[in-house]
């Protein structure tokens, strides 16, 4: 029979752990996502009466709005229409980086110990120093993988134990070509032909391919460093 503190129920219990923030997650993802509870037009009201702290105000209310699941290219839409292409765009990346930070620090606290608690000690350990070493491409890949939900990737790397320069560095650079294209299409959202909405499609395009390539190519490179070589055939 097993103990109470045997390793075995010590997994089960781990797995329990991570399983209820990921069901909680996705509850999350679906009421602001999905149900649509936050009225996001409202919040960007709000933050317009702001005055002159406006692009301070969103970059905190946008930052924690990312990190509770709200979708970034809609408060990135919102940073367009209130601030412009060039101004927006910097807000979006504030912003973006915030949720990024806020979501990594919250995964790794929740989540961490249990992920290496399954991992175990040598896998866990071997993963930190990956992680330590290329934690910061990793975040930069995951950036342009189009169709990538970049809030919740973000709590899975601070799971797994990406450190927050990290997470804050990479998801500067990585999402620079996406919050331009959705921040400028919030501030043309009156004119979709305009030059400015074609410019932003063309960097989305190109962000997708160059992001489908890149993922294509890690894929393989880590099927070919996980695939054991053949066994040499005994000459007759």
């Amino acid at each position: 029979m097993t103990d109470e503190g045997s390793p075995q129920t010590n997994r089960w219990r781990h797995g329990a752990r991570l399983a209820a923030c990921i069901v909680f997650l996705l509850a999350m993802f679906y009421l602001v996502a999905v149900a649509r509870v936050i009225d996001i037009n409202r919040v960007r009201d709000m933050v317009e009466t702001t005055g002159p702290a406006a692009p301070l105000v969103y970059v905190v209310v946008a930052a924690l709005l990312g990190a509770i699941l709200v979708p970034g290219p809609i408060l990135a839409a919102g940073s367009g229409l209130l601030f412009g292409p060039l101004l927006g765009t910097f807000v979006t990346l504030g912003a973006t980086v915030g949720t990024a930070t806020i979501s990594s620090y919250l995964g790794r606290r929740a989540g961490r110990t249990s992920a290496h608690a399954l991992l175990g000690p040598d896998r866990a350990d071997r993963l930190d120093t990956k992680l330590n070493r290329h934690g910061l491409w990793a975040v930069v890949g995951q950036r342009f993988i189009p169709g990538a939900p970049d809030a919740l990737s973000s709590y899975i790397f601070g799971a797994l134990g990406v450190p927050l320069w990290q997470m804050a560095t990479g998801a500067f650079i990585g999402s620079a070509p996406r919050a331009f294209v959705y921040t400028a299409l919030g501030a043309s959202i009156g004119d979709l032909s305009a030059p400015l909405a074609y410019t932003a499609i063309t960097v989305w395009c190109i962000t997708a391919i160059l992001g489908a390539l890149a993922a294509h190519r890690t894929l393989r490179t880590w099927r070919r460093r996980n695939t054991p070589d053949p066994e040499p055939t005994a000459n007759p």
